[in-house]
């Protein structure tokens, strides 16, 4: 099968539009929640209104963060990122009342792209338990051998249609990417960037993600 090479704009374009899908429904919320204190006048719809602003903003604040590191330059070429940032921002993006997130990645410098290639697989992860879980992260190996290791565990855990041949570069059905697969695709570049390829498999009640050697 061929595999992709999405020109560069279409992939900027792409990359674009699923930031600001995974932003659009918070700062919705917030619109809302003015709307609301603009309306009524019951001090217990305020209260409702002022809460729901307040978890909105923690979201939308919270996603974009995580995306500057997963999707942007952070920093100039050959920069590092501090790991215990990407544990931030992971945790902030991932746990919630329904996902239960284990960070066992040892504090330290890396290569931006690996840690990016981190955070992506994180939310490649993340689509494995589509009613939430517990996502567990690991790191394997040393020096340049370094990798990644993430085992979750949920009701109806899966490995998504067309996922592995997305991460491995190949179109899906259609031969195109869209804004919804963009993701998968560019955590495969990533992948072959530093140098490695993602294994999946079905694991018990979960799905376990790991990065091997190319």
């Amino acid at each position: 099968m061929t595999a992709v090479n999405l020109d560069k704009l279409d992939l900027a374009a792409l990359l674009c539009s699923r930031v600001c899908h995974d932003v659009i429904s918070p700062v919705g919320a917030i619109v809302n929640g003015l709307e609301v204190l603009e309306d009524e006048n019951d001090a217990s719809m305020k209260a409702f209104a002022l809460d729901l602003i307040a978890k909105s903003a923690r979201q939308a604040s919270a996603r974009l963060q995580f995306a500057r590191l997963a999707f942007g330059a952070a920093g100039s070429a050959g920069a590092q990122i501090d790991t215990g940032d990407a544990e931030q921002v992971a945790r902030g993006f991932i746990q919630d009342d329904r996902t239960t997130l284990e960070w066992s990645v040892p504090r330290a410098y890396l290569p931006k792209n690996r840690v990016k290639l981190l955070l992506n697989l994180l939310m490649v992860a993340g689509a494995t338990i589509p009613r939430g879980g517990v996502m567990a992260v690991e790191q394997t190996g040393e020096g340049e051998e370094i990798g990644f290791r993430i085992a979750t565990c949920g009701s109806h855990a899966r490995i998504p249609p067309h996922l592995e041949g997305l991460l491995a570069g190949e179109p899906s059905e259609g031969g195109s990417i869209d804004a919804h697969g963009v993701q998968p695709h560019y955590t495969g570049l990533l992948a072959r960037e530093v140098g490695v390829r993602i294994a999946l498999a079905l694991e018990g009640e979960g799905v376990v993600i790991a990065t091997r050697p190319a």
